[in-house]
């Protein structure tokens, strides 16, 4: 069987979802799972549901009246039909998110953030396999927090994998079933989340428990590229790509692979397809057994918004191994993602993503112990297999606040 993933760009409005059916067609559909993102930019809006809830209650309604109207516009396009059950699907899901923000007494916000979020893939599923029963496709429409198992780290949750291969081994493999990406779900069901951008991770652990034979990722450019096009001029496509090198690419942010999605597929050697979902003929670029990537070029990596920080010990004593324990310590609790590092004797620099926003807090925790110099709003570059051409084209122009060099991996921060 396949796993195909379909991402919220390939499902934003009625005519994509129209061009998922194509790229169906053309494929061929028994046997495949799909793993379906929310629509479009839904998770953003969401997102913005659970801000007003605990910033500004006045925002809430209108926040939720532009989620629906969003759906609703699809709906309508593909329901003409008014009276079609869809619509009291959605409504009831609708009302779910509602009745929970009504009824929480939860001051968590990860907690409310997962409850409310994931009703983004949720509406989505609902829509498409709708659509799909209404064309002649028939489908099985899967509640993914029944199957993918999890601990209760809500927005960045670690997967329960004897439980959720004891769930997911009982998917029927022969038909086309739909189901949500990114979510899960704890010991007292409620909803969790696997991080932003999980739903590969979602495919991916689907795969792995079912013994897939491939995960295709659609998405809407032509495949695995050096660098990405929104921030670099010039891309090539990389046709093949090995899972070391890809687990490489993914862990300094390359966004096209959440970087969990490549473990499980590795373990089993189930190979990884990244297609365009514009052009499904097109071959894209394979993940799979082998070494490093072709054609081999460099391949450029951007995290933007990090924030660099230069600590030094107060008595200018060494910082050393119970310091470095105790500064990771603190990331953790803070959840502060550590992109890099880069110390001497009396000094500690470290770029992290703020992601969580715990940066205010643990700059409060480190201000006892250490003197602390630190940029906002800065960007993380990497370059895999670097040459001289691709630095300087980095170095020219920028503010270099710090660089660290390998063997095939150069790391700049810059202002």
């Amino acid at each position: 069987m396949r796993v195909f993933k379909f991402g919220g760009a390939s499902i934003k409005d009625a005519d994509s979802i129209r061009n998922v059916v194509a790229v169906l067609k053309h494929t061929g559909h028994a046997n495949t799972l799909l793993v379906i993102s929310a629509m479009g930019k839904t998770t953003n809006a969401m997102e913005a549901i659970v801000d007003a809830y605990f910033k500004d209650k006045s925002a809430l309604v209108s926040e939720i009246a532009e989620m629906v109207d969003y759906h609703t516009i699809i709906l309508n396009e593909l329901f003409p039909n008014s009276q079609h059950k869809v619509y009291k699907d959605i409504k009831v899901l609708i009302d779910e998110v509602n009745g929970f923000l009504a009824w929480n007494k939860s001051p968590n916000y990860n907690f409310v953030y997962d409850q409310v979020v994931g009703y983004g893939e949720l509406i989505a599923t609902t829509i498409i396999s709708a659509y799909f029963e209404e064309i002649g496709l028939k489908n099985n429409w899967l509640d993914i927090r029944n199957y993918i198992k999890t601990d209760a780290n809500y927005r960045d949750t670690t997967v329960n994998w004897e439980k959720t291969q004891e769930h997911i081994s009982t998917i029927d493999k022969s038909i086309l079933n739909i189901t949500q990406g990114f979510l899960g779900s704890d010991d007292n069901n409620f909803t969790t989340t696997l991080g932003r951008e999980g739903s590969d991770y979602s495919a991916a652990i689907l795969a792995y428990c079912l013994n897939a034979d491939s995960v295709t990722i659609w998405k809407d450019v032509p495949g695995v590229l050096n660098a990405d096009p929104r921030h670099f001029k010039e891309t090539q496509l990389l046709n093949n790509i090995s899972y070391r090198e890809a687990i490489e690419l993914a862990f300094y942010g390359a966004s096209v692979i959440h970087p969990k999605t490549l473990q499980p597929l590795q373990k089993k050697e189930i190979p990884l397809h990244v297609k365009s979902f514009v052009n499904p003929k097109d071959k894209g670029t394979t993940v799979g057994k082998g070494v490093g990537i072709e054609p081999k070029v460099p391949c450029f990596i951007v995290k933007k918004n990090q924030v660099l920080m230069k600590l030094s010990s107060l008595d200018f004593s060494f910082i050393v191994e119970d310091s470095i324990s105790e500064l990771f310590k603190l990331f953790h609790e803070h959840k502060m993602k550590v992109d890099l590092i880069q110390n001497s004797a009396i000094s500690f620099s470290v770029c992290v993503d703020n992601k969580f926003g715990g940066l205010e807090a643990l700059l409060n925790r480190l201000k006892s112990t250490f003197k602390i110099v630190h940029h906002e709003n800065v960007s993380l570059y990497t370059i895999r297999h670097f040459n001289t051409k691709a630095l300087t084209s980095l170095q020219n122009g920028h503010e270099i606040l710090l660089e660290q060099r390998g063997k095939e991996t150069v790391q700049l921060v810059v202002k």
